[in-house]
């Protein structure tokens, strides 16, 4: 019996109640595995509920005072302003299972190829601070973790959110073994932008031909240039049209493209890769559930 299948990080704990006025829509962590469930892209033997990450993987990228201050419950008002959410326990442990999913989906995208995190994509977790609905910055930990395991390693980030991974940027400026490449709508937040080693702001109404013509260029130069050992991809949908807080103008057939681009591009190279889900929040929820779930019907196209 062959066992190599696609493996998906998901908790039940991803889901927290917030009041119905919040911008970030957690049903979406319910809905969309459910949804892969019905229609049979996934099974139950596909997913695995990872548990709370080792504090140590943590402290490879966050500052030892920020973490403390964290887990402690201990930010000030405007840090906890800065990150979006309402700071609490629940909050928290959230965050530390989500990242541990994408560590372990790291060690299953080593074995079959690629692996999926249902959530993820906290690019705006910097070293010392949270920002925009992100606390920890769940790529960056498990590269690092990477990194620790084979020092030799070359990991390329590409982040093709709306929103510029900037967090990312930040964490990795001084790491020459990890190529940060974000493509992002220059005018979306945050309004102070980093320096990726690779960054690609785009004009508000990029159409899907001008997005995928780039984007299939550039990766491509990348692979040649970076020769990565692993990909870490940041899947957000919220460079759709339909998009509330993003200003480009790509179709969900657009979207589901991009994707066939950097899942092949990986596959093609035998690179290994990990793709966590980003942000997304159209008006209609089920264009965010649709185009999230193109991604996970691409990996089992294409992988298996």
């Amino acid at each position: 019996m062959n066992e190599e299948m696609l493996k998906v990080a998901w908790n039940p704990s991803y889901v927290l109640p917030l009041p119905p006025h919040h911008r970030f829509p957690m049903s979406k962590y319910e809905i969309l595995p459910e949804q892969l469930l019905h229609e049979g892209t996934i099974s139950s033997a596909n997913i695995f509920h990872p548990g709370s990450v080792d504090q140590r993987a943590v402290l490879l990228t966050h500052d030892p005072d920020y973490f403390r201050k964290l887990v402690n419950l201990s930010l000030s008002p405007k840090e906890i302003r800065r990150t979006g959410f309402p700071l609490d326990k629940r909050v928290v442990d959230r965050e530390m299972l989500i990242v541990n999913g994408t560590v372990e989906c790291t060690r299953h995208a080593l074995r079959y190829g690629i692996a999926m995190n249902i959530a993820g994509g906290t690019h705006h977790a910097f070293t010392d601070h949270g920002a925009g609905f992100c606390l920890l910055n769940d790529m960056a930990i498990a590269a690092n973790v990477l990194l620790q395991a084979d020092p030799a390693g070359s990991i390329l980030i590409v982040d093709l959110d709306v929103h510029q991974g900037d967090g990312t940027a930040e964490i990795f400026r001084n790491e020459k073994r990890v190529f940060t490449f974000s493509m992002h709508g220059a005018n979306n937040y945050p309004a102070q932008k980093q320096r990726s080693d690779l960054d690609i702001p785009l004009p508000d109404g990029t159409d899907d031909g001008f997005y995928l013509s780039t984007l299939e260029n550039t990766l491509q130069k990348l692979m040649d240039e970076v020769q990565p050992r692993f990909i870490f991809y940041q899947s957000g949908v919220d460079i759709l049209a339909t998009d509330k807080l993003g200003k480009l103008r790509i179709s969900r057939e657009g979207c589901k493209a991009r994707d066939r681009i950097v899942l092949k591009t990986a596959h093609q190279n035998r690179v290994p890769i990990v793709a966590s889900m980003g942000g997304g929040y159209s008006e209609k929820f089920m264009d965010i559930i649709e185009a999230h779930a193109n991604t996970f019907r691409l990996a089992q196209e294409i992988y298996f």
